[in-house]
């Protein structure tokens, strides 16, 4: 019997809101794992730096610029997309605050952001898979699809969302031999994140919170989305595989 795979030679990988951050260490190590990965972003420059930036380390890459909870965007870049073997929705956002006072505004741009961003790239390259047979698609949930806290009712409810979207395509297209499963980090270090770690009270309660005793890094999740990605992972379907330092298994 022999070893599963974990490689992704001759796949092509998209992944969203890659430009920096998670999206951009995902698809380092999806394109260190063979495939060519295609960045996306809105700003293009930044998209071409970190188009650069992989190319500059040997890797196979390109840029596609376009807004991905535009629908009428995502349908005009789909033809220019090609084959998508693999699909990474990483794009989100959060905007903080009480639900007593939230704005619309912000609870529509959140949900726009990290939940219908997902249904509508989703649904731009499925038939593909569902055509050829096989697909990989990793929806980036998060700890708080399962977990909330005060001021964060947009991103939990968005990502609860997410976690349920994500066993939906399965229970429709397992059957097409696409598998559809979630990545759920828990506190990452980045860009959007800095502010909470500035703060030494949250910083300590994060530190003390985590069995880990520290904040997860971009590179923590590389790990398990070059395995939901790989044929190693052809029988996982619709799970949800949290990465939190241990956060979420104790009380």
């Amino acid at each position: 019997m022999s070893a599963p795979s974990f490689h992704l030679s001759g796949r092509r990988a998209l992944v969203t809101g890659s430009s920096q951050g998670i999206g951009f260490a995902l698809a380092r190590a999806l394109a260190a794992a063979g495939a060519h990965v295609l960045l996306n972003g809105r700003d293009a420059a930044k998209l071409d730096r970190a188009v650069a930036a992989l190319r500059a380390d040997g890797f196979s890459a390109e840029a596609r610029c376009f807004d991905v909870t535009d629908e009428s965007a995502v349908l005009a870049a789909t033809p220019q997309l090609g084959v998508v073997d693999v699909l990474v929705n990483n794009t989100g956002i959060h905007r903080r605050g009480p639900l007593a006072t939230m704005s619309l505004a912000d609870w529509d741009a959140v949900l726009k952001t990290n939940l219908t961003s997902a249904f509508l790239v989703s649904r731009a390259v499925a038939p593909g898979m569902i055509e050829r047979g096989a697909g990989k698609i990793i929806n980036v949930c998060s700890l708080m699809s399962d977990l909330a806290r005060p001021t964060t009712g947009n991103y939990a409810a968005a990502k609860g969302g997410l976690k349920m979207l994500t066993r939906a395509m399965c229970a429709e297209w397992a059957k097409h031999n696409v598998q559809v499963n979630g990545l759920a980090p828990g506190y990452i270090l980045t860009e959007m994140t800095q502010p909470l770690a500035a703060d030494p009270k949250f910083d300590g309660w994060i530190k003390s919170r985590t069995p880990a005793g520290r904040w997860g890094s971009a590179d923590d999740l590389t790990g398990a989305c070059v395995f939901l990605a790989s044929p190693a992972a052809d029988f996982v379907n619709g799970q949800i595989l949290t990465v939190d330092g241990g956060l979420s298994a104790v009380i």
